[in-house]
């Protein structure tokens, strides 16, 4: 199986800037081909106002809150799905370094598609759950839709 093609999306709305949540950017997904049988990568690009970080997805302490990209169950099967590696940086409000995600970051995901996909365009659903934060605080958690375009040809 070979990898067909990359979604190069920005996983979070205009509105999160307004809301103040410290993760800002736009959709823009070209959509992805696939073959039913084969596989393909998808990336979504996060941008994080400056000054501020998220979790990242293995954060040391058990009260934060990690960062996750969740897929719909069908109609495509995640195969896997692969963060940057994070930074670990010292706060103020944390005695050992927290490992974070800073600046413009992407996650990639392996999708499988099944032989019993239909030919045609889709689009497959995620969650992006964060906690957006900055060197003192930290907003609410929040989760927002990721939509995934794709072409099965």
């Amino acid at each position: 199986m070979t990898s067909i093609g990359y979604l190069a999306a920005l996983a979070l709305l205009a509105p999160a800037w307004a809301q103040t949540s410290g993760v800002v950017g736009a959709v823009t997904p070209p959509r992805t081909v696939g073959k039913r049988g084969g596989v393909m990568d998808a990336r979504v690009t996060v941008q994080l106002r400056n000054g501020y970080h998220v979790n990242s997805n293995t954060p040391a302490d058990d009260y934060l809150i990690p960062l996750r990209l969740t897929w719909a169950a069908a109609p495509l099967e995640v195969a896997a799905t692969t963060f940057p590696k994070p930074k670990l940086e010292k706060y103020s409000f944390s005695a050992k370094p927290v490992s974070v995600f800073t600046g413009d970051f992407d996650i990639l995901t392996r999708l499988k598609v099944p032989e019993s996909v239909m030919q045609g365009p889709g689009v497959l659903l995620g969650k992006l759950r964060y906690q957006a934060c900055n060197d003192n605080s930290c907003l609410p958690p929040k989760t927002i839709e990721v939509r995934l375009p794709y072409q099965i040809q």
